[in-house]
């Protein structure tokens, strides 16, 4: 079904690492709102939508989201792998290096690590495209804050670019809405029978 492309979607060269980076980007790694949360929720709900396009565009960007996935992971250990002992830990980081050491894994800022309740799938079509709209926002948003931390072209040029797919993820997921709509014009699934 998928083909595996060894590349990035977007390259990734950080030469002037910066730890307070690496640590903001782990929102995006394994936070409630990162990059795993949203292909998984995408890759899940994509079975219970009754429209063939709307199913299709969950898978699409699903995928998308898991390359997307790739290029965060991608950054924090570029800028994780070559960090001292004492950079971590004057960044924050002993408490993950503890667990990790340089590894990449999938926890937030705060070290708390990625759960499968961040993945929302109602089975209600209309409920689950509203939350995949407003997930898109937020990583959007969490997008912007990183990219408020730092002047640095390496994190700025992908971050940017990741940025830009969220929007575009909006807009998709708002046609999907369309779509739906037009399969339930009260806005709600029909009643099944008992």
């Amino acid at each position: 079904m998928w083909i595996y492309q060894k590349k990035l979607e977007f390259p990734i060269n950080i030469k002037d690492p910066d730890l307070r980076i690496a640590k903001a980007l782990m929102a995006q790694y394994g936070g409630p709102d990162s990059e795993l949360s949203a292909g998984m929720r995408y890759l899940t709900q994509r079975f219970t939508m009754p429209d063939d396009r709307v199913r299709a565009t969950l898978n699409d960007i699903g995928t998308e989201e898991i390359a997307h996935w790739e290029m965060i992971g991608t950054m924090i250990h570029q800028t994780v792998g070559g960090a001292s002992l004492s950079e971590l830990e004057a960044a924050g980081l002993a408490g993950y290096y503890t667990m990790h050491g340089r590894g990449v894994y999938p926890a937030d800022p705060n070290g708390v690590p990625f759960t499968a309740s961040y993945i929302q799938s109602t089975g209600d079509p209309v409920t689950d495209i509203w939350e995949d709209m407003a997930a898109e926002q937020k990583a959007r948003t969490t997008y912007e804050h990183i990219m408020n931390l730092t002047d640095c072209e390496q994190y700025l040029a992908p971050l940017r670019f990741l940025r830009e797919r969220e929007v575009v993820h909006f807009q998709r997921f708002a046609e999907c809405h369309n779509i739906l709509r037009e399969i339930y014009p009260d806005g709600k699934q029909n009643k099944l029978r008992r």
